[in-house]
């Protein structure tokens, strides 16, 4: 992809979307019964519960990414319940919005270089990785209000512009 890159400031914007997005629906999950939590909807991680799992993990895998750690694995023990989630998932937001406080505009395009969960290396400029971690989110965030709509609840609106509006 060529030269591209992207301001820090969009780059922060886009981290604070996905915190309030992230924020929206994990208060929606919050209304679910522990049987509506786990509903297995037969897609790539089943349920409501485990569908947020994964776009945690996938937020700390990467926030550990280019802090340059070892990403760490997903769920060892099974899923976490809703309560640890939102704790964990809240701390590693405010490190995502810590780590994107300190980002100049010649950090955004620097390369990262790191060795995915299967072993593969490869090296993404930052402002990529940014991009992927959100959108990622919102791909899954997506899936979430599927499963809220199917179950008859009324998901939030988690659209861009709506927070934009501040809706």
């Amino acid at each position: 992809m060529g030269a591209m890159t992207a301001a820090p400031e969009i780059l922060r914007f886009q981290i604070d979307s996905m915190i309030w997005a992230t924020a929206r629906v994990l208060d929606a999950a919050a209304q679910l019964t522990a049987d509506e939590l786990a509903r297995d909807f037969a897609t790539a991680h089943r349920s409501v519960i485990g569908t947020l799992a994964h776009i945690f993990f996938a937020d700390r895998v990467w926030l550990r990414r280019i802090r340059g750690e070892a990403p760490g694995a997903g769920p060892e023990q099974g899923l976490p319940g809703l309560p640890v989630l939102r704790e964990s998932w809240a701390a590693v937001h405010r490190e995502w919005q810590e780590w994107a406080s300190a980002l100049g505009p010649a950090d955004a395009s620097a390369v990262l270089s790191y060795t995915d969960l299967r072993g593969n290396a490869w090296q993404t400029p930052l402002w990529q990785v940014v991009l992927h971690v959100v959108n990622h989110g919102t791909h899954h965030r997506g899936q979430v209000t599927g499963f809220l709509r199917a179950m008859g609840r009324t998901p939030p609106p988690l659209d861009l512009i709506a927070y934009c509006r501040g809706l």
